[in-house]
């Protein structure tokens, strides 16, 4: 296989986005939109990815830093000069380039391998990828010669009546024999309606130099949809997650309805979970077998293991291990570790905590900056009071151990294993193992209080 290259175009302005944020960093699913293409290309073996960059400049290398190389196209003068910006570090060198737009994530990874592998096989110059549509306006259209050979791609804004009637469309996605690119695109001029340089007119070209020009389509129009509006960005996110969801349907996942249910490109889930409507899964969540997740679950970035039930709660870079049980309307958040068969119940928060195997936390609760034992209960009502105003302390209680109902852990405490709080206790000491610690005021009893008091009454 020959070096390959790719040169990702991601320097427009975007205006019709109507937003501060470059276009191409606008998230489908759960990540950018030109993140979707990146990843892509690093799944093809891409050897060097250049982004063209421009018009938020500055955002794009934050998001990619130095896992790609950066051309500046510091004036939007069509694509064929944005293509030219990579020259110094792509024109001397042998292979395949792919070039494609930031803005169009759903394009498939088979599909760009099947273009590669069709340009490769053909020894062609070049190979564009098409689609048929059936309203192809606004289009570039593929111009074929009387052999059905590849001729030349004119855009919408120069086509003849005749051309207009074109179905077949240009996605706007070329493989390139890469010296040929670069030789070819100093040639193209900007006598057109729009005076630009137009990366297609490198096909033409090329075709007047007798090269193979090469198209391979796809099936799916759709991979070709580019993004340059909100309404556009909703319609891409619409469709891949579909698509995302489709997939894990056909890997074994039920999922129940899923026009509510929300996946981003990067979860993985395991067979015979069933994912229940308003749910939303986020980031690079990985759910293990047989779950029972939602209704209306929001879970970010966190592991979950098999056989785990986790319903109307919202979690966050956490860890919830096999057999677990949390919610309804539980609060995971960020460094959490819910246990083997623990149980995170109704109006629960967890905070920076680990809740050891079989523990439960089953009402009511504040745990923050806890370390919970394995098969300890805790009562309805408990908090660990954590922080003193400067900063957090720490909270630890052994195995085996009880909290009784409206209890204060006044932090930093360790409560023993096997010990016992007594229920409206205010804990300031640590409890010893196997110790039971009451600390409330003892109760008095007024006889007859509340018959006299009653008889004051106006």
């Amino acid at each position: 296989m020959s070096s390959r290259y790719a040169i990702v175009l991601a320097a427009g302005k975007g205006t019709r986005m109507r937003s501060t944020r470059c276009k191409v960093l606008h998230e489908v699913c759960g990540k950018p939109m030109i993140q979707h293409i990146v990843d892509r290309l690093h799944g093809l073996g891409i050897h060097e990815i250049i982004l063209i960059v421009g018009h938020g400049a500055e955002q794009v290398k934050n998001q990619f830093g130095a896992s790609v190389r950066y051309a500046y196209q510091s004036e939007q003068l069509g694509t064929a000069h944005a293509v030219m910006m990579a020259a110094d570090l792509l024109q001397d060198k042998q292979g395949t380039t792919i070039v494609l737009s930031g803005d169009t994530p759903l394009v498939r990874e088979k599909t760009l391998e099947q273009l590669l592998e069709q340009h490769e096989t053909q020894h062609a110059a070049a190979t564009v990828l098409t689609a048929r549509v059936d309203d192809p306006t606004g289009y570039g259209r593929l111009i074929r010669d009387a052999n059905g050979l590849v001729e030349r791609i004119v855009e919408h804004k120069d086509a003849t009546a005749e051309e207009r009637q074109v179905c077949e469309i240009n996605t706007g996605m070329y493989c390139f024999d890469n010296q040929k690119l670069f030789q070819a695109i100093s040639r193209v001029k900007n006598d057109n309606a729009q005076k630009e340089y137009y990366l297609p007119d490198v096909l033409t070209i090329l075709n007047e130099q007798n090269e193979c020009i090469g198209a391979f389509m796809t099936d799916d129009a759709e991979e070709g949809t580019g993004v340059n509006d909100r309404i556009q960005l909703a319609c891409a996110e619409r469709l891949l997650r579909m698509r995302i969801n489709e997939q894990h349907m056909q890997n074994g996942v039920t999922i129940i309805d899923p026009t509510s249910t929300y996946i981003d490109a990067d979860v993985c889930i395991g067979p015979d979970t069933v994912i229940h409507p308003g749910t939303y899964l986020r980031g690079k969540t990985k759910i293990g077998p047989a779950c029972v997740i939602g209704p209306n679950a929001d879970v970010s970035d966190c592991i979950v293991g098999g056989n785990v039930e986790i319903r109307y709660t919202n979690a966050c870079n956490s860890t919830i291990r096999d057999g677990a049980v949390v919610g309804p309307y539980a609060y995971i958040r960020p460094g959490s570790d819910v246990g083997e068969v623990a149980k995170v119940g109704d109006f629960v928060e967890l905070k920076n905590s680990r809740l050891g195997k079989g523990a439960k936390v089953a009402h009511l609760s504040y745990i923050g900056d806890s370390d919970i034992g394995e098969h300890v209960n805790v009562g309805c009502g408990t908090i660990t009071v954590n922080y003193d105003g400067v900063r957090k302390h720490k909270t630890i209680v052994g195995d085996h151990a009880f909290i009784g109902c409206n209890a204060n852990l006044i932090a930093p405490v360790t409560i023993g294993e096997g010990a016992y709080v007594a229920a409206g206790s205010t804990i300031t000491d640590d409890v010893p193992n196997d110790a039971l610690a009451i600390a409330r005021e003892r109760q008095s009893i007024k006889e007859q209080y509340a018959k006299r008091l009653m008889s004051t009454r106006p």
